[in-house]
């Protein structure tokens, strides 16, 4: 395909007019001006266009799709209380729906790549994912604790089991990547914890946990073990480049030194993050700590990495911002990047950039919109104004996944339509 006279967001995150882009396969080819068509190349003229990469969620929970709107302002232990309960009433036709719903709305919302946390079921999500065409790390929950549902306990040997199955069977196939984890240090065993990493390590996976999300669960960790959460993992010997800690708000200085030593991906979600606790974001960027964004999934607040992004900007600036007297402390390129090139870090990919080389995952937005008719500064306007609405196309590994909003993988009238028996009316 060669993408004629577009606009594309660059390497240095400038947004730059009346270029051709050419794709050979999955990879992007060339850059430049007036290339040449080659033989039955596809031609799209791209005037009324912009390109962006896509957008890469880094943790999200495509097992409680069917929970939105069931979180905000609840009482209660939100984990005990609601989360629990819900996963552990799971069924295979629940799942299928809870993941065609959720890569519905994250493909129309500009995600092209996304980090789940886990769920039950995972042969049935990584069906339908593989159909979808999106790039996905996946996992299956991995917990131990006795305290949790019949349904969804199960020993160490029966997690391993699982997650090696997920493995041999899903790994590779499409484009999804199999990774190991630990749902939390509350509902794992060190015994878990301990067995997960090593099958990690054996197969160079990733292994992902939710980490120092709440103060509770870091006072439990210090009770037990005598060691915030970060130093207890790193006297286990687990923690190394292929570890993702999610969340990761509340840190001393010296995890953040294990974090950056080891060269550990963690990820912020700023709207769920914004009731829990707050990250010093620009700290960890000047210490060289690879950050990326994430939903934490639609029980959370929804599924749109734009709208992510501008309340993590809000987040900063409101206070390392005011304190430090520095109104751009998170700027609009560190925001985009950390949305789209830092989506790397967590497939060991080369995604999330519009240049030679890399993986063709694209998001088209439509400048027709009144919205994006005029800008002096076009990066600016783009992390403003553009919304989840504006993605017209999507194209992943260099195939269409959706033309004109509508998506071509996944039907959506069926989805509806099992929506609306799920919920009876």
């Amino acid at each position: 395909m060669l993408l004629k006279n577009i606009a594309y967001l660059d390497e240095n995150f400038n947004i730059v007019f009346d270029y051709d882009i050419r794709i050979e396969a999955n990879i992007i080819k060339e850059i430049g001006k007036n290339l040449n068509k080659l033989d039955k190349e596809e031609i799209m003229y791209g005037n009324e266009l912009l390109v962006t990469p896509g957008l890469c969620d880094a943790h999200t929970h495509i097992g409680q799709q069917l929970l939105k709107g069931k979180v905000l302002d609840a009482n209660g232990i939100i984990w005990k209380d609601i989360m629990l309960p819900f996963e552990s009433s799971l069924t295979a036709e629940k799942m299928s729906l809870n993941t065609r719903y959720a890569l519905i709305e994250m493909i129309k919302s500009g995600t092209t790549s996304f980090i789940d946390a886990g769920s039950y079921f995972m042969d049935i999500a990584c069906e339908e994912i593989v159909k979808s065409g999106m790039r996905a790390g996946v996992t299956c929950s991995s917990m131990d604790d006795e305290t949790l549902p019949s349904s969804i306990l199960n020993s160490v040997k029966e997690v391993l089991e699982k997650n090696d199955n997920l493995y041999e069977n899903w790994n590779n196939k499409g484009l999804i990547q199999v990774h190991y984890s630990i749902r939390s240090l509350m509902s794992a065993s060190e015994k878990l914890i301990l067995e997960v990493s090593k099958h990690a390590k054996e197969r160079d996976t990733m292994l992902q946990a939710h980490m120092n999300e709440y103060q509770k669960e870091v006072d439990y960790v210090i009770e037990k073990t005598g060691l915030t959460p970060y130093e207890y993992l790193d006297s286990l010997g687990i923690l190394d480049k292929n570890f993702i800690g999610a969340h990761s708000l509340i840190l001393t200085e010296k995890e953040k030194a294990i974090i950056k030593n080891n060269d550990i991906k963690i990820v912020h979600c700023p709207f769920s993050n914004s009731g829990k606790a707050l990250p010093n974001t620009p700290e960890l960027l000047k210490k060289g700590i690879k950050v990326g964004i994430g939903s934490d999934g639609v029980a959370h607040g929804g599924l749109s990495l734009w709208d992510e992004m501008k309340i993590l900007r809000c987040m900063m600036n409101v206070t390392w911002g005011i304190q430090e007297q520095n109104r751009s402390i998170m700027p609009a390129k560190s925001l985009l990047k950390l949305s789209t090139e830092n989506g790397k870090y967590f497939f060991r990919k080369k995604i999330g950039k519009i240049k030679e080389g890399y993986l063709a995952d694209l998001i088209f937005i439509d400048l027709k919109q009144s919205h994006l008719w005029f800008s002096q500064n076009y990066t600016n306007t783009l992390f403003e104004c553009v919304n989840k609405g504006d993605i017209v196309h999507s194209m992943i590994d260099g195939k269409w996944v959706m033309k004109d909003r509508k998506i071509l993988t996944i039907d959506e009238a069926r989805v509806l339509k099992d929506l609306k028996k799920f919920l009876k009316y």
